[in-house]
């Protein structure tokens, strides 16, 4: 009789789980990857996308098309209902599965600090769905202010502020600037693109917290010479729809506000809060194992590895999650027992034309060079030769024209099924 093989499940298909998959192609595994999108998205620009820069397109892929000469990884696009670890389940909606192994990677989500304002009345930037949302929004407003007289009501429409100085909110503030600067005097000439003012504002007293001082003094000043209002050491406490109320008493008149004020991780019924810590992640050891459960790893911003250099646990992006499944994909293959240490590469964030910032491990770059550094590594990131291709050209169209061609209101509208 036929030996059958372990099953693998892997729960989520971003960065972590999507690299982990295919680097299991063709093992001696039966490979599960379920996840409640039918492809990977590339979240780093899901910003350029909501500025009309990039077409979804070109930063997603179909999960299916990736794996389509795989034969022993197996697509489910489904929601996970809950994990049964004594029995070895994942239940869906729809079925069942059994596991072997199973890996966490579902990521994050927006963390709202259970405030049920901040999130009805702004904007999360966490698939691709909600960075089209934006884009529609953004121009759907821009029509309505031009025949718009109340000059308040006009700022409600055009103004817009961003809450949370990291990376996404430093990138989408420098892209909004850049609108504003290019696009909105050629194409809304009805409009005084003076009036319209870009907020910023984060709670701590710098931006990208998560880098360099001198990174976060460069992004500041880069910013400021944009035009953006650059908000520091101020707190929202509400949000109505119609403006903005921060903890010192200041009104912010705007109807779009994007949240990227925090990230925290979704519950798994299964996974009790016993094996869980910081941000709703899970506790793991130096073995990506889960603490306490048998045969469960988590990986990526899910996971929770407490160390001695990183004693709150590893950052929430993107190279944690890829190394994270580099070193599960050797532990399955059985090369691999040591425990899991983290390559600091460096970060970068984008401000805007030839204005980036980068703190890599021998030296911190700001300007052009680190901004021609950021459109390289991001690149090279991407999946699919076509998607590179189509992202190239359009950077390249976007730097010699100082324009976009992609500024769509797309929105859906209900089929009518034929008799």
């Amino acid at each position: 009789m036929k030996n059958k093989k372990e099953r693998i499940v892997i729960l989520g298909a971003g960065f972590g789980g999507f690299t982990l998959a295919k680097k299991l192609s063709g093992a001696d595994y039966d490979v599960y990857l379920i996840d409640r999108h039918n492809f990977h998205q590339f979240q780093p620009l899901f910003y350029q996308v909501a500025m009309a820069g990039l077409e979804p397109s070109s930063i997603v892929f179909p999960l299916r098309k990736a794996f389509q000469n795989s034969k022993n990884i197996t697509i489910r696009v489904a929601e996970i209902k809950a994990i049964n670890t004594q029995e070895k389940l994942v239940e869906t909606e729809s079925e069942e599965i059994h596991y072997d192994h199973l890996v966490i990677a579902t990521g994050a989500v927006t963390n709202y600090f259970n405030n049920d304002n901040f999130e009805k009345h702004s904007y999360s930037l966490k698939t691709v769905s909600e960075a089209l949302a934006i884009r529609n929004d953004i121009f759907d407003d821009l029509e309505k202010a031009i025949t718009t007289k109340s000059y308040d009501n006009r700022q409600q429409l055009i103004d817009i502020a961003i809450v949370g100085g990291g990376p996404t909110g430093v990138e989408l503030a420098g892209a909004l600037a850049e609108l504003k600067k290019y696009i909105l005097p050629k194409d809304y000439k009805e409009l005084n693109a003076d009036e319209v003012d870009i907020y910023l504002i984060q709670g701590g007293d710098r931006l990208l917290i998560g880098m360099s001082d001198e990174a976060g003094q460069k992004a500041l000043k880069f910013l400021e010479s944009l035009g953006v209002k650059v908000m520091l050491n101020t707190r929202v406490t509400d949000i109505d729809g119609s403006c903005i109320k921060t903890k010192d008493g200041q009104t912010i008149i705007a109807n779009k506000v994007i949240w990227a004020a925090g990230i925290t991780c979704e519950d798994i019924p299964g996974i009790s809060k016993e094996y869980r810590q910081g941000r709703n992640q899970i506790l793991i050891n130096d073995q990506l194992e889960v603490e306490g459960l048998d045969d469960v790893y988590a990986i990526g911003d899910a996971a929770y590895l407490k160390t001695e250099s990183m004693e709150y646990g590893h950052p929430q992006v993107a190279q944690v999650a890829i190394q994270m499944a580099h070193h599960m994909a050797k532990k399955f293959r059985k090369s691999n027992t040591k425990a899991f240490v983290y390559k600091d590469k460096g970060s970068m964030a984008t401000i805007g034309r030839n204005k980036a910032v980068a703190d890599l491990p021998w030296m911190t770059s700001a300007g052009f060079f680190a901004w021609v550094l950021w459109l390289l590594v991001h690149l090279a990131s991407l999946i699919g030769f076509k998607n590179k291709l189509f992202v190239l050209i359009n950077w390249m169209w976007n730097y010699l024209t100082y324009d976009q061609s992609l500024r769509l209101i797309i929105k859906p509208s209900k089929a009518k099924k034929q008799p």
